[in-house]
């Protein structure tokens, strides 16, 4: 069986030094899988090489037994994976509704054909996004502010919704860019329940973040890395009591 992403020897150096080194992994179908380690280890330059922003210098990335790598960021996600970045990457003047329904995908309206001929099927089409949007807010606890604009939103709101782009997408597979970091403990228990859900749908998570109680409480299995390379992987229990870990980063 296939794996939902698999990563295979993966290069990539940005001038002489080796951000990604000979690095592979894998996620399962319906799992959570935790990256840490320090600043510069190649957490989001991993995320960069699967996404498409950042194309390795060798080596395979495969999603769902498809090659990925080298292709462009809109074909990649036109595969099935979607992410977050550290920097908020929200429409900010528009609604937060909005910013859900420009992440479900193409619409049968985007053709000028389809709305001359298929007027029908294109109202139909936007009632039920409509509808699906509205739920994936009432989901996150966001559905008082839907026609607020993005920007309007607190911090911790604002992380929130970038997870329910997500979560609103197609996309079985999820990369997150510390999507805890820098909020408060009750948002950090939101976001936490909301990729608790996804999981729960059968979807596989891929996220970096800093914050060890939160890598604790819902991964399956964590990675530590360091210097482009792997140092260790395991439950998170294992990760957390290994000795490199405690000493490259944990102990510090």
């Amino acid at each position: 069986m296939t794996q939902a992403l698999e990563v295979q020897r993966v290069t990539r150096s940005f001038g002489g030094v080796r951000a990604l080194d000979n690095f592979s992994c894998v996620l399962g179908h319906g799992e959570i899988l935790g990256l840490i380690g320090p600043n510069g280890a190649g957490k989001t330059t991993l995320f960069n090489a699967i996404s498409g922003f950042a194309s390795p210098d060798s080596g395979a990335i495969q999603c769902h037994g498809h090659e990925i790598a080298r292709m462009a960021p809109h074909d990649i996600a036109a595969c099935g994976i979607a992410r977050t970045f550290q920097g908020l990457r929200l429409i900010r003047q528009v609604s937060v509704i909005d910013n859900i329904l420009l992440c479900m995908g193409k619409m049968i309206g985007e053709s000028l054909q389809s709305i001359v001929f298929r007027w029908g099927a294109c109202q139909k089409q936007e009632r039920a996004k409509q509808a699906r949007a509205a739920e994936v807010l009432r989901k996150v606890g966001l559905e008082d502010k839907s026609e607020e604009a993005a920007e309007n939103l607190s911090y911790g709101q604002q992380k929130l919704l970038t997870v329910a782009c997500c979560t609103a997408s197609d996309a079985k597979v999820l990369l997150l860019d510390e999507p805890v970091a820098g909020i408060a403990p009750p948002m950090i228990e939101q976001v936490l329940a909301l990729m608790e859900g996804m999981r729960s749908e059968g979807r596989s998570i891929m996220f970096v973040e800093h914050n060890i109680a939160a890598i604790m409480q819902i991964c399956d299995r964590v990675i530590f890395m360091d210097a482009g390379a792997m140092v260790c992987e395991g439950t998170p229990e294992r990760v957390r009591n290994d000795p490199r870990v405690i000493e490259a980063y944990l102990g510090r």
